[in-house]
């Protein structure tokens, strides 16, 4: 799943790299590694969240 999830990320990374630069904010993909990461977490909190509510109905 989290091959997924990052693939998902990084279709989308473009346009956040773009917010980014639009607002002055210099980027290079190592420093956003932990952003990744941390959008990995969500992701993954998300599906599980999702999945919990699906089992229980």
């Amino acid at each position: 799943m989290n091959m997924k999830f990052m693939q998902i990320a990084m279709k989308h990374l473009p346009d956040g790299k773009k917010f980014l630069d639009d607002k002055g904010i210099e980027l290079n993909m190592e420093d956003l590694q932990p952003m990744l990461e941390l959008l990995l977490n969500v992701m993954n909190e998300a599906y599980e969240l999702g999945k919990n509510d699906s089992n229980q109905e």
